[in-house]
């Protein structure tokens, strides 16, 4: 069942953001629906590992908090097609900067710096 959310109780933006992104999977949801609008099946082959009920509740729960549209087309088989509204492609654009971060930090391969900027011993060269 969905946790329900805390309007008003939120200690700072972070918080807040974090009660709309938190889980496993919807950021992963979010990047795959910044290249294009998607149906179901082609969703879910984007996020590897992501189970259909889970994709599912996430998309319901992030088409509530307004982030995800859902099109549904009057066609036989029915269509229906899930893209970013303008508050998630602002929410992944806020989200761009922490990518950036995972690879500049964690991502294997990627070098590592030392705060003034230079590469530290064992770490990859620009």
């Amino acid at each position: 069942m969905r946790a329900v959310r805390r309007p008003g109780a939120y200690v700072c933006g972070i918080d807040a953001a974090m009660d709309v992104i938190g889980g496993k999977w919807k950021v992963l949801i979010l990047w795959a629906l910044d290249e294009k609008p998607c149906r179901f099946r082609e969703l879910r082959r984007s996020v590897p590992g992501v189970t259909e009920k889970v994709l599912s509740s996430h998309l319901k729960e992030l088409e509530e908090d307004g982030i995800v549209h859902r099109e549904e087309y009057a066609e036989v088989p029915p269509r229906v097609e899930y893209s970013l509204t303008p508050r998630g492609v602002a929410l992944n654009e806020a989200l761009d900067p922490l990518g950036a971060w995972g690879r500049e930090h964690v991502q294997p391969g990627a070098p590592t710096h030392s705060p003034e900027g230079v590469a530290v011993a064992g770490s990859d060269p620009l």
